[in-house]
């Protein structure tokens, strides 16, 4: 039997996953009919996430995602493992390079850049912590997607298919699959102007422990300083560092 507080806790938390780039503010009635409940169902939702500070009303009665979530995005960085004890490793490899450096997970589909140590000339990227980036473009979701199971591939696959023939992928599942497995192999990938045309990465794979792939480790640069570094020195360095990070989350 299906606990109806439960269920009805579901359906109240399920109003944050309306927020998106595409649309920040909502109102009762566009939730009430998105959401296919009653409009006094939407008020109630609104003032029992506007009381607890998720969310906050602004003008014309339209609400936008509230300052706790500021505060609990603070105590997930705390918390975040990988990030405690990367962060140091990341900033002497940043010393090192004077790339910036990113820490980037997958979240269900979701792909999301955790943690950026600046570098010495910071490059202009339009993804930050939070923000889902495209799942196939740019070297963190390669090393990622190379790494996990051949079952969470193909779900991947079967329902990302248009995606996956805009960034010119194989749409074929023996030549996608057999893509995302010489990545694994080579244990890098060098992104060159493929998520933004001005911006270079290379990305390894982050472990747990010596298991299974929880994330990525990328320097990120220009184009154009990256065309002037040696490659096959900077690749083991972001490696080193990335081994270094995974023995430490066992």
């Amino acid at each position: 039997m299906i606990d109806k507080s439960d269920s009805s806790l579901s359906r109240m938390l399920s109003v944050l996953d309306l927020f998106s780039d595409q649309r920040l503010h909502w109102n009762a009635e566009d939730i009430s009919e998105q959401l296919d409940v009653s409009l006094p169902t939407s008020y109630r939702y609104l003032k029992t996430l506007s009381d607890a500070g998720l969310l906050q009303r602004g003008a014309n009665a339209m609400f936008t995602l509230g300052p706790r979530i500021i505060v609990l995005d603070h105590y997930i960085r705390q918390a975040d493992p990988v990030l405690q004890c990367g962060i140091p490793l990341m900033k002497e490899l940043v010393l090192q390079t004077g790339f910036d450096c990113v820490v980037s997970s997958l979240r269900g589909d979701q792909l999301l850049d955790t943690y950026r140590e600046f570098g010495s000339t910071p490059a202009n990227l339009s993804y930050g912590r939070g923000r889902p980036r495209p799942l196939f473009k740019g070297g963190a979701p390669k090393v990622i997607l190379a790494g996990l199971p051949t079952t969470q591939l193909h779900k991947l696959f079967d329902s990302h298919l248009a995606e996956i023939a805009e960034a010119g992928l194989p749409i074929n599942w023996a030549d996608f699959r057999r893509y995302y497995s010489q990545i694994r192999k080579s244990g890098f990938y060098f992104s060159n102007g493929e998520l933004e045309t001005n911006l270079a990465a290379i990305a390894v794979p982050l472990h747990q422990g010596e298991g299974e792939v929880i994330g990525a480790l990328a320097l990120v640069t220009t184009v154009n300083r990256m065309a002037v570094i040696d490659q096959s020195k900077l690749t083991p360095l972001i490696q080193r560092v990335a081994s270094e990070i995974s023995a430490r989350l066992v």
